[in-house]
């Protein structure tokens, strides 16, 4: 057989790559290799895999062959031809978003112009929508028609297909385009002599003929200004006269709304739809002169609104050059009309139906154009299903009896409404849901159909901590079992016992169940025991409780008769019940001396039991008993769950509540917010693909450390649960990218305590140590730089054999059943914090640096030169700080070699507080912008009003202003407001001293403030506040109530002092650890008094009360280890701790400590 070539272009940038496509693809079916673009593993199962690859290499041979060297380039890595087609497709042909709008563009914008082909016109369309087909990109054929229609500059041929099918399509289209087309071919190669371009003559030029039409109006406006004749005059003295006159030659197009004229009148018979001949009959003009009448009929007209309406009783009139529509004859048939600015618009009804602009001569022409020939024939002859659905798409999708309701008032031109068919739109805008019929039940006994459905879970658990109710309905008598369950797991086994309770008591065999959808109902052991059971199973439609209506609403009754009743065939026994809830008194035996019964309240009946089940309040628990008193003419009042003994420990513990820790735990949680609680909830978030990688990677870590070994559990040993933690720790933004963070962490809290742990405390370093730090390293410029340990608790070997589940998402296949024996340390293990610490600690002080006596997590070391190198620690974080960058790597190398460390470079961040430094002017800041807008956005006060002071000076609150009714303790119970406070104070307790007065307050009750001296108005006790400065930026500081009540200014100032000594006392030895140039030895006061106090060795009678250990400052200034100064209340920045104070005094305050908001 002779080879045979084809003439196709090979592939380049400038190729028509759907139209070369379709070649290439003949080409290889006419080599029988149009199989290999499948791929070789979709290739006919009946080749070898040698002839599947022998195939494949023939078909890239071909391809490569079809290619230009610039594509061949890019293509030469692919292997397989399928590979190659598939690339190919990505470089000459892109199905991205811009791609297809930028071809939809095309297809939108191609427009044949004037005397251009229309062959290279179709061509062009025909290639744009084979590309949108290779992109997937589909069109409804109707739509591609009337857009291609729409690309032809000729309106009345348009109008013609238009009208005159009842279908458009491309294909039909382009059939009378391309035959339009070739009648115009013979002037393809003219040229016209006026316009000077291709493809028509002159006669057929439109620039000319519009020239034309330009200078005629021109010259009618002259003959309107020069005589009195005109085309249509508005003046008439006969009823019946018309004026129109005949001094043009051509005739008009166009239709003007005449109010003189008393038929409608045109010249043009081809317009007419219907036509009858008249022999008699004429219409007077102007001059008097008459003008015969040829016929009448009706013309199809298309308004404005694209609506095609009927003129009828229209008068054939050849002599006439105007086209008239007589507004007299419309205002018999029952139209309105109205002109305004310009605008004629005829109405019926609210309905405008016509619409003319006025233009020259003040004439009203109408804003439309006439249907002709067969288009007009087409539209007339539309069947009755036709018209309503025209006129049901027409007037937005009307209901069928809204359109018979328009047309009996005669408002559809006098069409008839039919019965509308389907509507495709109607279903897709309007559906709802199919009314429900009323079931009908044909069960014949007892336990042959059976209805079930779960509830819950309630918002309060019930005394036994039960969340669930599942109820079980007999169809045939309403009989009802209802079951309180802790959760969902247990419907299982409760429908079991039930199943096998009610079979044996009644001997029947339950036939069908009917339940929803819930997983408690469709999980695979529940399926499994139906089938075994032979138990038919009826499900409802996902969110259709209706089909479930008797399990749903329980109805008690039927046929008159009670469900118990029908079920046991007997009358149903009243003389056991009793009012729920009403006071019973049950017998007891407590001596002839005491009382021989307790009050109770009655909750029901005891299963099995002949006796009645009781709630004894004051002994808290459950009472069966038979010999009971009911008085159901009362109730008992409702009983507080909480008792006054809780309630002063609710108060303790608000009180004695450790600040730091409480502002810490509120502070996680407002970030909490942003991240994965479990591990369903970070597998399907939009970061999964991150936080997958992050267990990914912690998992790797914990075997890489050898943390566990997999085993089975021991007889008589409990295996502890564990979870995973998500934390997202945001990075300054544009500098760095946010980091994910998982832990595997263990549910310590399920530990025994003296089995599985013994000592837990573990050290953490205080925020006054950091900014005592900080202050040093913006004081001598030295290098503060960041670490991370990325395996904190894991390090270190366990004392305890301790045993964990395996982790969720990450359980090894066909060893469910095995638990991991801890070798090391993990997260949230009650003794991890300390082995971590221990094991820290130890390698710290084994490389020689120094333990701050004051803050265990301080680490110093004193080099050679004279300089120090710092280290804190809180939990996995360290901050370093050195003035030689080679000390801090040093310590970074020797950290590294112990730990597994993540090196996060010059320090921008810790415990949430933004580091900011100004190397040449030796200032660094503490940011915490964008916790404190977390924070407005959590309480909804992101839009609130900013003001200059936390509080308005002045301010005051007391109890009298807590909630005291039980409507506003029940508001203020949905209030956070112990939140909110929180969160605030953990920015006070980090970086904001000047919010201590308005934060540091009683959280027991919402709306209780602390001022200074007896401003508590209720407790009549003093604050104390101090702050302590280096290099004019504040370090540590406190604002606290005090726990004696002050008699006197002196002596609230005098215990103020004493606070501030203690914390003078511990900086003075940390500074002294840290760096001997710094000495903090003064604290300034403003009370002379106190001042003389605190001088005073003499204990008198007006001190006395005051706790002895306030007097402990006597002893320390003696000593001469810290000095007290008098300073004026004006410059005593402490002041806005203790007062709400005026903006001026308050911002002079924040200069002094160094606080810019």
């Amino acid at each position: 057989m002779a080879s045979l070539k084809y003439e196709i272009p090979l592939l380049d940038r400038n190729t028509r790559f759907a139209l070369w496509q379709i070649k290439m693809q003949a080409v290889l079916a006419q080599m029988d290799l149009e199989d290999a673009l499948l791929g070789i593993d979709k290739m006919p199962s009946t080749l070898t895999d040698e002839e599947k690859k022998c195939k494949d290499r023939k078909a890239l041979t071909q391809l490569y062959l079809y290619l230009s060297n610039e594509i061949l380039q890019d293509v030469m890595k692919e292997k397989t031809s399928a590979a190659l087609w598939k690339r190919l497709e990505q470089i000459c042909m892109s199905k991205t978003l811009t791609s297809k709008l930028h071809m939809k563009q095309r297809l939108y914008a191609h427009h044949l112009e004037e005397g251009a082909s229309v062959h290279e016109h179709l061509t062009v369309f025909k290639e744009i929508l084979s590309n949108l087909e290779a992109m997937e990109v589909q069109f409804d054929k109707e739509d591609l028609g009337l857009i291609l229609l729409c690309s032809l500059p000729y309106s009345t041929f348009r109008d013609m297909i238009l009208y005159s099918r009842e279908s458009l399509t491309v294909d039909k289209d382009t059939g009378m385009k391309s035959s339009w087309g070739r009648s115009k071919s013979s002037n393809r190669c003219k040229t016209c002599n006026f316009c000077k371009k291709k493809g028509h003559i002159k006669s057929e030029c439109y620039k000319l003929q519009n020239k034309i039409k330009r200078e005629a109006a021109n010259q009618k406006g002259k003959q309107l200004e020069n005589s009195g004749e005109a085309d249509v005059v508005e003046d008439y003295s006969d009823g019946e006269l018309l004026v129109a006159s005949v001094n043009n030659s051509k005739v008009s197009v166009e239709w003007i709304l005449d109010s003189g004229c008393t038929f409608h009148i045109s010249p043009n018979r081809d317009w007419f739809t219907t036509y009858e001949t008249v022999s008699e009959g004429v219409v007077l003009i102007g001059n008097n002169a008459s003008c015969k009448i040829a016929g009448v009929g009706t013309i199809k007209v298309k308004m404005f609104d694209g609506v095609v309406r009927t003129l009828s009783d229209v008068r054939h009139v050849p002599e006439l050059k105007r086209n008239l529509i007589s507004l007299s004859t419309l205002d018999s048939k029952g139209y309105r009309y109205t002109a305004e600015s310009g605008v004629l618009k005829i109405s019926k009804g609210s309905l405008v139906v016509i619409k003319g602009q006025r233009k020259f001569a003040k004439l009203y022409v109408l804003q439309g154009s006439t249907i002709t020939g067969d288009a007009a024939v087409a539209s007339s002859s539309l069947s009755d299903d036709d018209i309503t659905k025209l006129w049901h798409m027409r007037l937005g999708h009307m209901s069928e009896n809204g359109m018979a309701e328009l047309s009996k008032r005669g408002l559809l031109d006098g069409q008839g409404i039919c019965k509308l068919n389907f509507c495709e739109h109607c279903v897709f805008g309007k559906q709802k849901r199919v009314r429900f019929t009323r079931g009908t039940h044909n069960t014949k006994g007892t336990l042959e159909y059976i209805h079930s459905d779960l509830w819950g879970p309630s918002r309060v658990p019930s005394r036994g901590g039960a969340n669930y109710m599942l109820t079980i309905i007999d169809d045939f008598s309403r009989k009802v079992w209802v079951f309180f369950l802790k959760q969902k797991s247990d419907v299982l086994s409760v429908f079991k016992y039930w199943k096998i309770m009610i079979e044996k008591s009644t001997g029947k065999q339950m036939k069908y169940l009917r339940t929803d959808n819930g997983l408690e109902f469709c999980s695979d052991k529940f399926n499994r025991l139906c089938k075994l059971e032979g138990i038919v199973r009826h499900l409802t439609v996902r969110h259709t409780p209706q089909q479930n209506s008797i399990a749903e609403r329980m109805n008690r009754t039927i046929m008159e008769k009670t469900s118990q009743e029908v079920w046991s065939g007997n009358p149903a026994n009243y003389s056991d019940l009793k009012i729920f809830g009403c006071p019973a008194y049950a017998h007891v035996d407590n001596g002839k001396l005491e009382p021989r019964s307790i009050k109770c309240v009655f909750l029901g009946y005891k299963a099995g039991v002949k006796g009645y089940k009781l709630w004894c309040p004051e002994n808290r628990k459950v009472v069966i008993s038979r010999y009971v008193v009911f008085d159901e003419t009362a109730m008992l009042p409702n009983l507080s769950l909480k008792d006054s003994s809780n309630k002063e420990n609710q108060k303790q513990k608000y009180v004695e509540v450790d600040l730091v820790a409480y502002a810490l735990n509120v502070a996680e949680d407002i970030d909490a917010n942003q991240e994965p609680s479990n591990y369903s909830e970070a597998v399907s978030c939009e970061d999964s693909k991150k936080w997958m990688f992050a267990m990914q990677e912690e998992m790797k870590s914990l075997h890489k450390n050898k943390t566990w070994d997999l085993v089975k559990l021991p007889k008589g040993k409990k295996a502890v649960r564990c979870k995973w933690v998500f934390k997202k720790k945001e990075r300054t933004p544009g500098v760095e990218e946010s980091r994910y963070k998982v832990r595997l962490v263990a549910k310590g809290y399920s530990q025994i305590p003296g089995v599985d742990f013994t000592d837990v405390f573990s050290p953490v370093v205080k925020h006054s140590s950091i900014r005592a730090l900080l202050g040093i390293v913006a004081m001598h410029d030295l290098e503060l730089e960041q670490l991370d340990v990325k395996t904190t608790f894991l390090d270190r070997e366990l004392e305890e054999d301790i045993y964990m589940q395996q982790p969720e998402g990450f359980i090894v296949s066909e060893k469910e059943d095995y638990v991991y024996l801890l070798r090391k340390s993990l997260y949230s293990l009650k003794q991890s914090p300390r082995q971590w610490y221990k094991r820290f600690d130890s390698f710290m002080t084994s490389h020689d640096f120094k333990r701050s006596s004051l803050d265990s997590c301080v680490y110093f070391k004193k080099n050679s030169d004279g300089s120090f190198v710092y280290l804190l620690l809180y939990v996995d974080d360290m901050l370093i700080a050195a003035k030689d960058k080679g000390e801090i790597r040093k310590v970074k190398a020797q950290l590294s070699e112990e730990f597994k460390m993540k090196d996060l470079g010059p320090a921008k961040k810790t415990l949430g507080m933004e580091i900011l430094r100004d190397r040449k002017a030796s200032k660094l800041y503490l940011s915490q912008k964008r916790y404190i807008e977390k924070v407005l956005c959590r309480f909804n006060m992101q839009s609130a009003k900013p003001i200059s002071t936390p509080l308005v000076a002045h301010f005051r609150l007391s109890l009298a202003l807590s909630p005291q009714s039980d409507d506003e303790i029940e508001y203020m119970s949905h209030v956070p407001y112990s939140s909110a406070v929180g969160s605030l104070m953990y920015a006070m307790v980090c970086s904001r001293p000047d919010t201590g007065s308005a934060v540091s307050r009683y959280m027991a009750n919402p709306g209780y403030v602390d001022a200074d001296f007896t401003r508590d108005p209720d407790r009549r006790r003093s604050l104390t506040g101090y702050v302590f400065t280096i290099g004019g930026c504040a370090i540590s500081w406190k604002v606290t109530l005090q726990t004696t009540v002050a008699l006197s200014t002196t002596e609230a100032e005098y215990m103020a002092i004493t606070e501030a000594c203690k914390e003078a006392i511990w900086l003075k030895g940390l500074f002294s650890e840290l760096n001997k140039d710094l000495q903090i030895s003064t604290v300034f006061c403003d009370s002379q008094s106190a001042i003389f106090l605190t001088k005073d060795q003499m204990f008198h009678e007006r001190t006395k009360h005051i706790d002895v250990r306030y007097h402990f400052v006597h002893n320390i200034i003696a000593r001469g280890d810290i000095v007290v100064s008098k300073i004026s209340t004006h410059e005593n920045p402490a002041d806005m701790m203790t007062k709400s104070l005026p903006i001026t005094k308050f911002e002079y305050c924040l200069d002094l400590v160094g606080v810019h908001c």
